[in-house]
């Protein structure tokens, strides 16, 4: 997707950092006055560090729009020295830049989220907001991840999803659990009506995957949402 410039910029601090699992840690921040978004939006964050602030990322948040705080679950990728690693060292009271909202994932209706690894910080937003809204009930979620320990937020999806929440791995640490992708036959098990919405959101790879899928079980392109 081609990000807009941004021109306005909001040095925000940061107020908590916490692990969510081995690789993946929650930052809650300052949020600024009249700062707005849709669950499933993001924006360009940076480092109000004179040497990394011309390092930009994009992040999704997960807090609800209504909170009086912003938070950003963020994969760390250890294995170069980029901006998650960057910010995987900073702490309460360090300061990031974060700039205008943008993204094209939201709710439209009622659907199957299919997320891969870290593509699943937009839907946790939609979700979030869903449970407030009391408008959970006919969406489901297919999260594929490498192993259990991958996971983000477990415990929370399956509170807010049930039986509608099914985890896809690829390889499992438990023995009785079987291992799986998320392909063309595992979607077309779960799908259901093809007039429903289809979330999709992940690696690009992953998401190029999923919309061929879909298309090829006849979901039509206008019923499929990825960021663009």
């Amino acid at each position: 997707m081609e990000e807009p410039v941004n021109t306005n910029q909001h040095i925000v601090k940061i107020l908590s950092v916490e692990n969510v699992t081995h690789n993946v840690k929650r930052f809650t921040v300052e949020k600024p006055a009249n700062y707005t978004f849709i669950p499933g939006q993001a924006t360009d964050v940076a480092i109000n560090k004179p040497a990394l602030k011309s390092m930009v990322g994009p992040f999704t948040f997960t807090s609800l729009n209504q909170a009086e705080y912003l938070e950003f679950t963020i994969k760390i990728y250890k294995d170069h020295d980029g901006l998650t690693n960057k910010l995987s060292s900073l702490n309460p009271t360090d300061e990031l830049i974060i700039h205008d909202v943008f993204g094209t994932i939201n709710y439209k209706g009622s659907g199957v989220f299919i997320a891969g690894g870290a593509g699943i910080t937009p839907f946790l937003a939609i979700l979030r907001q869903l449970k407030l809204d009391g408008s959970l009930q006919g969406n489901k979620l297919l999260f594929a991840n490498h192993n259990e320990s991958d996971i983000i937020h477990k415990t929370e999806l399956k509170y807010l999803l049930g039986d509608n929440y099914i985890d896809v791995l690829k390889d499992p640490l438990d023995p009785k659990t079987q291992s799986g992708i998320i392909d063309q036959n595992l979607l077309e098990k779960y799908i259901g009506n093809r007039e429903k919405w289809y979330y999709i959101c992940g690696p690009d790879a992953f998401t190029a995957a999923m919309v061929d899928n879909l298309k090829n079980l006849g979901v039509d392109k206008s019923h499929i949402v990825i960021e663009e």
